[in-house]
């Protein structure tokens, strides 16, 4: 009982303080590429340019075959966008105490926003390179469907898991400054273990739960599901309540354990 009145209180103090954290993540944004030249455009254009360089390899280079009658570009897209959204999130997250110590130390300030500062920086360039890959199945002759409505809602899951792992990670690495190395091999890792370039039907069928257990396959099944295969997040409760159950799992043990340990940070930093 007490560790529910703990994770209410923590979500609370978050709501309450909405309007600080939206000015906060719009300053982080615009940080990022101060004094260059194009300034807030390299948001922008540095996911565009990798966008083209994977579609000149795949796709004019290599020629790749389609993937379910479906062009091979297309469907790695939509995989490595929500992969690279809850990757650069995770990792942001991570750091973010470290690297905004001083509001730790010398600010009465609300430390839990931190991480959700990271991920609201990280879901900008997400939003354009969703709208960028929407405008990719359109130039291929793919016309909107209801199925693309599912894109918030997969989102919104990645958004809430990254979330609650942040808050754990986040937490630690004050304390245990390896963590952050260990979290970069782990997403190098996942993105491999992953069916981003590789599909789960090459793999015996006896290995599928396996890799299932992962949640990045969830988000990254789940994008393809809406602009490609056209199933509803419904018609798989088996995995869905198991990606929402490991999600709650995390977001409400992170929510206890950031809180648990934000008294002690600026005894480390």
């Amino acid at each position: 009982m007490n560790y529910l009145k703990t994770f209410y209180r923590f979500l609370r103090d978050i709501y309450s303080s909405k309007r600080l954290l939206i000015d906060l993540a719009k300053n982080d944004f615009k940080s990022r590429y101060m004094g260059n030249y194009l300034g807030i455009l390299w948001a922008f254009v540095q996911p565009t340019a990798m966008i083209l360089i994977f579609w000149f390899v795949f796709q004019v280079g290599f020629k790749s075959m389609p993937v379910d009658n479906f062009p091979f570009i297309l469907w790695l897209m939509a995989g490595m966008v929500p992969w690279f959204f809850f990757s650069e999130s995770l990792q942001s997250a991570t750091q973010s105490i470290l690297a905004n110590n001083f509001l730790v130390k010398k600010v009465v300030f609300r430390v839990s926003l931190l991480p959700i500062i990271q991920i609201i920086s990280a879901l900008a360039i997400h939003l354009f390179f969703i709208v960028f890959l929407l405008g990719m199945f359109l130039y291929y002759g793919y016309t909107p469907t209801l199925y693309w409505l599912q894109i918030p809602y997969y989102l919104l899951a990645t958004i809430l898991l990254v979330l609650g792992v942040s808050w754990i990670t986040s937490s630690v690495i004050v304390f245990f400054r390896d963590l952050g190395q260990i979290i970069s091999m782990i997403v190098q890792f996942g993105f491999w273990l992953t069916p981003i370039f590789w599909s789960l039907k090459i793999l015996p069928e006896k290995y599928h739960s396996l890799i299932q257990y992962n949640p990045a396959y969830y988000l990254v099944e789940g994008y393809r599901d809406a602009l490609i295969n056209h199933v509803w997040f419904w018609d798989k409760p088996s995995l869905t309540l198991q990606y929402w159950a490991v999600t709650a799992f995390f977001f409400f043990a992170g929510g206890v354990i950031f809180r648990k340990l934000r008294p002690h940070f600026a005894d480390v930093l």
